[in-house]
This record gives structure tokens, sequence and C-alpha cells, in this order.
């Protein structure tokens, strides 16, 4: 504690000294201000980095809704520490550039203790470069990119969602075997896609395929007529999808118009809930996902109520895996708080390190437990396709296997991810 200590002080007078010779205006971490706020009960204050604009701007809101049903619940019961939790948000707008414009603002300007959020992976990397700066607890609630729990993983940061590895593991072995060997990869151009479709590679050579192709997807593309005509021309037996946002949805529908489901077998990687809702027409094939508001398990139901009462005209009616994963790693940061009595950020990242979660706590099949080399949750892996016999308009999927934690596990991660030593991570107590 002394030497972290000595490291923030350090941080602060070279940040003083920068600015002052840079003559622009002083700077103050959260820490200088937080020892008032634990004095007198003032609120914690969680910074929701969520987009509501572009690519990810629709998951980005459902993924809000999520971390608020958890905060209203909290407060409805005094808050935490007896102290209010509060929050802001900005619109992360899909971009790295904006993401990391909103962290710095919310730690330095707001004095946000923690962040929450996220969808696109080049937004969250963005964050975790400025919360590692500060030594802000970041969350990652939605973004599921290989390398966010791998070689950009941090002491600092969470990871909430399966990633491209737990889904490819799940699915990929028996689609080779039982659909065929020739697979058409369709990336979509950054991180996420990049590192997503090089996993589903992995797995399939492993399982005796091999890949015909890598079709790069332009972010924001809507028109897929020359990469639809290269599948026709190809005639690959799967073509494994890592299209995320509103270009899936775009995807799907020409997918769909051009009357192309039953031309090979095809995997999305992971399919995000306000992604295919209001377009069940266009919801073919196989698809990952690691929650589903129709589960059979203990509690599924009640938490859909509690989120329909909190919102009854969301535009989505039930909650999916999106705001299901910013509920579960909102909800666990404020209980780890809660536990430990402090909000030091040190405290709080060495007892959500190894931390276990139950099936039931989690309204998923298998236990799960956050891992301490990556800080990755693991958890139940999903595959799911079209439900052929829904009982209302909300039931579109139909789950089809459940991988355990160890059957889905990343271990490239393992090898991939460096977390600093606890010493080089500034502290501070909100």
């Amino acid at each position: 504690m002394t030497k972290s200590r000595v490291t923030r002080r350090t941080a602060l007078k070279a940040g003083l000294m920068g600015a002052a010779a840079a003559g622009t205006a002083s700077f103050f971490g959260p820490w200088r201000h937080n020892r008032v706020w634990a004095q007198g009960k003032k609120p914690i204050k969680l910074g929701l980095t969520c987009d509501a604009s572009g690519q990810y701007g629709n998951s980005g809101q459902d993924d809000m809704q999520g971390m608020r049903l958890a905060i209203d619940e909290f407060n409805a019961k005094g808050g935490v520490l007896g102290r209010k939790i509060e929050w802001i948000t900005a619109d992360t707008e899909t971009n790295p550039a904006t993401g990391t414009r909103v962290a710095e603002r919310f730690i330095a300007q707001e004095q946000c203790g923690f962040l929450l959020g996220a969808v696109h992976s080049g937004v969250a990397n963005a964050i975790t470069q400025v919360a590692s700066k500060y030594g802000t607890i970041y969350m990652n609630t939605n973004s599921s990119a290989p390398s966010e729990s791998g070689a950009n993983c941090s002491r600092i940061k969470f990871v909430w969602d399966g990633n491209g590895t737990n889904f490819s593991k799940a699915a990929v072995a028996n689609a080779v075997q039982k659909i065929g060997k020739k697979w058409l990869l369709l990336t979509n151009d950054y991180v996420w896609g990049h590192t997503t479709s090089a996993a589903t590679k992995t797995e399939v050579e492993k399982a005796g395929g091999h890949i015909v192709d890598n079709l790069l997807v332009p972010q924001n593309t809507r028109d897929f007529t020359a990469y639809l005509l290269k599948v026709q021309q190809i005639k690959p037996d799967v073509v494994a999808m890592a299209i995320g946002g509103d270009d899936i949805k775009a995807l799907r529908q020409q997918i769909a118009e051009l009357k192309l489901e039953d031309k090979a077998a095809w995997i999305n990687n992971q399919q995000d809930w306000p992604d295919v809702w209001g377009v069940p027409e266009t919801l073919f094939g196989v698809f990952g996902t690691n929650w589903y508001h129709k589960l059979p398990l203990p509690g599924v139901a009640e938490f859909v109520k509690r989120w329909q009462t909190a919102y009854p005209k969301s535009p989505i009616p039930v909650p999916g895996n999106v705001s299901y994963n910013g509920y579960m790693a909102t909800r666990e940061l404020l209980r780890v708080i809660e536990q430990t009595g402090s909000t030091n950020n040190i405290g709080i990242i060495k007892a959500l390190e190894g931390r276990k979660m139950s099936a039931v706590d989690r309204m998923q099949a298998y236990d799960a437990y956050i891992h301490p080399v990556t800080h990755q949750v693991q958890q139940t892996i999903y595959l799911a396709r079209r439900n052929p016999k829904p009982v209302d308009n909300t039931d579109l999927f139909q789950i089809v296997s459940a991988a355990t934690p160890e059957q889905a596990l990343d271990a490239a991660s393992l090898t991939a991810c460096k977390l600093k030593p606890y010493a080089e991570v500034p502290t501070y107590e909100q």
C-alpha cells in the first residue's frame, strides 16, 4: 500500500509538472476528492460508457438498461455502504477516439470511481488504456474480442461476455464433423472480427477442416452483394460470420432476400439480441449467446418481469444477452464493494479475481467464475437456432446446446494476458 501511494503521488506530481510545462490547466485524479466523499457519505459514482449511435448504438442502449436496473435495485435497498449510487453516461459513438475522450472526462472531471460498458472491442480497448492510467476499475460488459482478455487485458479490467474463442470452441468441431470441412470466413474488419475469425480458423483446422477464403467486410457496410456473390462462387460447406451490430442486420436481410439460407450452413459466432429483434425472418443458421430470456432456469422469469416493470416502453420488450451482461457486471461490482466494505480499487480487484458465481445466481446452466489470470468471466456458452415453435412473438431462439466454462475455455488468453503487478496500479478510494 505504501508503495502504491508513492506511485500515485508521483503520478500526480508528474501530471502537475507536465501541465505546467505545457501551459495547460492542472489535472487532478479522482483520489484527491474521494477522501472527502468517503467522509461525507457522498454517492458512489459510476460512468456508463455506452454507445447511443453508430454500429452498436442499439446494443449500447440495451446494455445501459441492464446496468440501470442493477443500480436501481441497490438504491432501493439504501445504496451500498450507506451511500447512494449515482451514474452518468455519454455516447461513445462506436468510436475508439470518442471512447477515449469520454473515459478521460468521466474520471478526470466527473470523478467517476468505476467505468462500465462498451460493445465495440476497439472502444473497450481505448477505455482500458485511459482507465489503466488512473487505476480505475473498468467492467467491460459486452465486448467480446479474444484480445480483450488476451493481449489487451488489464489488471483494472474485467470482461463479462463470452469471447470469439469461447463461441468457436462451442460450435466449430461439431460443425466440421456433421456439416463439412470447407469453410469460408466473413470478417468485420476491426479487432473483434479479426481475432474472432482467427479463433474460428484455429478450431476449424484443429477439427480437420480448412479455410478456403476470408472476406474482410468494412464496418458500416450495407451492400453485401459482392460478398454474397463470392459465397455463391466458392460454394463452401460452412460460412462462419464474425459480423456484428447494424452490419449483421443488413447482411442477414440480404441473405434472406436472395434466398441463400440453404446454399451453405451459416454460423454467426455470437448473435446479440438487439441485432435480430424485429426481423425474425432473417434468423437462420446457428449462432452463439450466453443468455436467453426463456431459459427454463430459476430466476429467469422473475428477472424478465423486473426488467419489464422498469422499462415498460422499451423498444425491445424483453432483456437479451446484452442487457443481461450489463446487469450482471454492475450487480457484481456493487456486491463486491458492499462485501469488502470499501471502495479501494485494489481491494475490489482482488475480491473480483477468482470470484465464484453460482449457476442459480447467474441464471445460467453452469457455475461461473472470474478467471484470475485473464479477468474474463468463465461461463455457460449456448448455441441456438431459430425457434420453429415459438410460444409468443419474443420466443425467437431454440437453444440446442450448452457448453461448460471448461469446454469453452480460451486457453490462448492464459498466456497472452500479462497483468501488471498490484504495486504498479495507482490506488484510490472513492
